[in-house]
């Protein structure tokens, strides 16, 4: 008698040689069973009483939404990390650029600063009020007109005395009306840009005298 010798293959390398089927996401999976449920039931319908065209057609349709909709969400995926991307390096490119953002620090070196106001209409009168670290006023600055949205200004350190403040970081508030009604304004800092930190939410700037900022803070670049 011939005995007939088995050699037995290793499952993995089996599915290996025989093209393993890649695994199906659950939309896939969802669409197969339906196509397989519909197949059944149109196999096993009555003759005499047929399936509603209508029901069929409105069944598809909800399917077709659902993979639509899959579809959509892989697309947004992937254009969100693109945009995040961008965003990372178009943040890296200003590293060591001065941008101005909301704050209300102003950083006085060899009688130069700069600062801002952004105002939500045009103002008739604006008046700034800059203090020392003590909280004391050192310089009041009345403005007859300002117009509307980001104003940048600068101070050459000049105090109401007459003398030159120091060098240092300085703190200042602003009053702003018009038509003797009281307007929303933003005090505006500035600051260079010394370093990014990127994450799911965009990138941050660590920008001196304002701290972590989003690129959208920002409301002008030096």
């Amino acid at each position: 008698m011939t005995t007939v010798q088995t050699n037995t293959v290793d499952p993995s390398l089996q599915t290996t040689m025989n093209g393993g089927r890649a695994a199906k996401n659950s939309t896939q999976e969802a669409q197969d069973r339906f196509m397989t449920l519909l197949v059944t039931q149109m196999k096993n319908q009555d003759p005499l009483n047929p399936m509603d065209n209508a029901q069929v057609t409105s069944q598809l349709a909800q399917l077709s939404t659902v993979t639509g909709i899959d579809k959509l969400n892989a697309t947004v995926t992937s254009m969100n990390t693109n945009f995040l991307a961008a965003q990372n390096l178009q943040a890296a490119n200003m590293i060591g650029h001065g941008v101005i953002a909301s704050g209300n620090v102003i950083s006085l070196n060899d009688g130069k600063a700069i600062y801002g106001v952004e105002l939500p209409q045009a103002a008739d009168k604006v008046s700034i009020s800059i203090r020392d670290s003590s909280g004391s006023v050192v310089k009041t600055i009345n403005t007859d007109a300002m117009p509307e949205g980001v104003n940048t200004l600068t101070w050459d350190g000049k105090t109401d005395s007459g003398s030159i403040a120091p060098n240092g970081v300085y703190k200042f508030e602003v009053t702003a009306s018009s038509a003797e009604k009281k307007l929303d304004a933003t005090t505006l800092g500035f600051g260079v840009v010394s370093s990014i930190s990127a994450g799911a939410q965009g990138a941050k700037l660590s920008v001196a005298n304002i701290g972590n900022i989003g690129m959208a803070d920002v409301k002008q670049i030096y």
